[in-house]
């Protein structure tokens, strides 16, 4: 076995999506949130549909129908639109490091939802991941990052609701499966939305190539392609090592967003930064400690 090629995965995987917060950023300044999220799904299912369609993983009962659209609706429309419109608001390093709160927010969900069991390390990931986003998120003002903060942090609450709804599915179905009709719905549900902003900002979409190799590389790079890094990756290593590998994501993307976006990172950042980092690793340490091998592998890729 080639214990290597995990953390390659993950890493990947991680990273890709870190740098997405980087890429949309800079292509809202010519695609507002809304179009862009229609236009990346849309690319995102051609490269799907393909991809199912070729391994013949695009059968589902019909009966499963409403609970996928329901996944498609909070976890695409609802947590990735929401993440596009924080980012848009806030910044890059926000978009992606509140959004990491994710992993411990699904402990939550799962436990009401769920039934699982709450142990007093999970209660103490959650609580320190919550006054982490709020150390982030700072105090009340007018500002829009103040509102783009809160947000993102709508997009994190959601996407954990996302993961443990999609639970159920992908004990029936593989990956691929749900990710593809989970796509499919998030495609119907954002068209009404996409299409009243762009009458509403009469926009004109973009000619210039590197604009549009963004949108490719949202489309295709973050919502097809990270996606089977991340499902690859957890084929040679365990959940509870795995799990960490997502620290990547907020790092590249905190990284990329001074760099290359001139993006501010004060003390409430790191602060916060520290507080969620040690919230999500309480999270998936203890529970893939307890239970080897049965840590739910979604997070959040935007």
């Amino acid at each position: 076995m080639k214990s290597w090629l995990g953390p390659v995965y993950l890493s990947a995987a991680a990273a890709i999506w870190g740098g997405m917060y980087v890429v949309s950023k800079m292509v809202f300044s010519y695609i507002p949130p809304w179009v862009l999220l229609e236009l990346r799904f849309i690319i995102g299912l051609a490269v799907l549909a393909i991809w199912a369609w070729l391994n013949q993983a695009w059968q589902v009962n019909k009966r499963d129908l409403f609970l996928l659209a329901i996944i498609g609706f909070v976890g695409y429309t609802g947590s990735i639109g929401l993440q596009f419109v924080g980012t848009d608001l806030s910044g890059a390093a926000m978009g992606s490091l509140i959004t990491a709160a994710s992993p411990a927010l699904i402990s939550f969900f799962a436990w009401r939802l769920l039934k699982e069991r709450l142990s007093v390390w999970k209660i103490s990931a959650l609580v320190l991941a919550s006054i982490g986003v709020v150390v982030v998120i700072g105090w009340p003002d007018q500002s829009p990052s103040f509102m783009g903060n809160w947000i993102l942090f709508g997009a994190a609450v959601t996407w954990a609701l996302y993961t443990v709804l999609s639970r159920v599915q992908t004990q029936k179905y593989s990956s691929l499966t749900v990710t593809t009709w989970a796509n499919v719905f998030g495609v119907l549900f954002t068209a009404p939305v996409a299409y009243w902003e762009y009458t509403k900002s009469a926009v004109q979409l973009p000619t210039d190539p590197w604009v549009w190799a963004g949108v490719l590389y949202i489309g295709i790079i973050s919502t097809a392609l990270a996606f089977y890094f991340w499902n690859k990756g957890f084929e040679y290593i365990d959940a509870s090592t795995g799990s960490l590998f997502f620290f990547i994501q907020p790092l590249v993307g905190s990284i990329l967003g001074y760099l290359l976006l001139d993006e501010v990172l004060d003390w409430n950042f790191l602060t916060g930064a520290i507080l969620i980092c040690i919230g999500i690793y309480l999270s998936t340490y203890k529970t893939s400690s307890a239970h080897p091998g049965n840590q739910d592998h979604h997070s959040n890729p935007a």
